[in-house]
């Protein structure tokens, strides 16, 4: 079971710590804790419904994002924490990598580490790199990594801002137009039903009126949700042993959006909008 008392307890521990942490402190520094979960069979059930949720097979290996989804209690206990540098309410997550070193059973016992790997300067404020490891018998099956932005001023008005890093797993430029292949229509209860399955009860995606509260102005979709149902939209998603996202627009919840991909470049993107102008997420996949 996916631990989400505790998640709670972590959301409710950041929301009052976040007003005393100030993001772009000159000197900080990130604590070298490990945070880590004992291997453990993923428990059938809650698999079950994250399966159905994100259009994945009901059986097979695990979808690449799961260990990532299990992995989410320890993430938000690193980013709560008190020697944690930026305030937890407000981070955006803005890039993903997934990478599965080989088919993952879903009855195999996953040993799960979380740790913070570096901050970096952004354009638009501070940026955190959270890993997450998975490991069977000791030994490295399954990794991610992700990017946490705290948004705030990176330079005097009217100076011109510092040159932020642009690390090779962030894409550059969005993609070409790619061909269409399926449009969704998600309903206003998403990001409820997706809390339910992942823990994730971030109150930007619950409601409107919690949204409202973060300057959304309705709920919004997980952008953990919209990777794995474009993940699973390909043609082999238990083929797919890596992949990237980034998260480029919020997903108003409810909304229509188009999947559009290119199999023979593995490239991929979520459009949104009568037109599809609006990019919400450009990603690519190898097998």
């Amino acid at each position: 079971m996916i631990p989400v008392d505790s998640l709670t307890a972590s959301l409710v521990r950041g929301a009052a710590g976040s007003p005393f942490k100030r993001a772009g402190r000159p000197g900080a520094v990130l604590p070298a804790d490990r945070a880590v979960r004992p291997a453990a069979v993923p428990a059938p059930a809650p698999l079950a419904r994250y399966r159905a949720l994100c259009g994945h097979p009901s059986d097979g290996p695990l979808p690449l994002p799961y260990p990532h989804v299990l992995g989410f209690p320890l993430a938000m206990r690193l980013m709560t924490a008190r020697a944690f540098p930026l305030p937890v309410l407000g981070l955006v997550h803005t890039w993903i990598t997934l990478a599965a070193h080989r088919p993952l059973d879903p009855h195999e016992p996953l040993g799960l580490t979380v740790y913070a790997d570096g901050l970096a300067l952004h354009r638009r404020g501070t940026e955190v790199t959270l890993v997450t490891e998975a490991r069977v018998g000791g030994s490295l099956v399954w990794e991610s990594r992700s990017g946490y932005l705290a948004r705030h001023r990176t330079a005097p008005p009217g100076a011109d801002a510092p040159a932020a890093d642009d690390p090779p797993h962030r894409a550059t430029a969005p993609p070409a137009a790619l061909p269409a292949r399926a449009e969704w229509r998600l309903p206003a209860d998403l990001g409820r039903r997706y809390g339910a399955v992942s823990g994730d009860r971030n109150p930007i995606h619950l409601h409107p009126l919690t949204a409202r509260l973060f300057g959304f102005p309705r709920a919004i979709a997980h952008g953990m949700w919209t990777v794995a149902r474009c993940l699973a939209e390909n043609d082999d998603p238990a083929g797919v042993r890596e992949a990237r996202a980034d998260f480029r627009a919020p997903v108003l919840l409810p909304s229509t959006v188009t999947y559009t991909a290119d199999p023979a470049t593995g490239a991929f993107a979520l459009r949104g909008g009568t037109d599809g102008a609006r990019l919400h997420l450009t990603g690519t996949v190898r097998r």
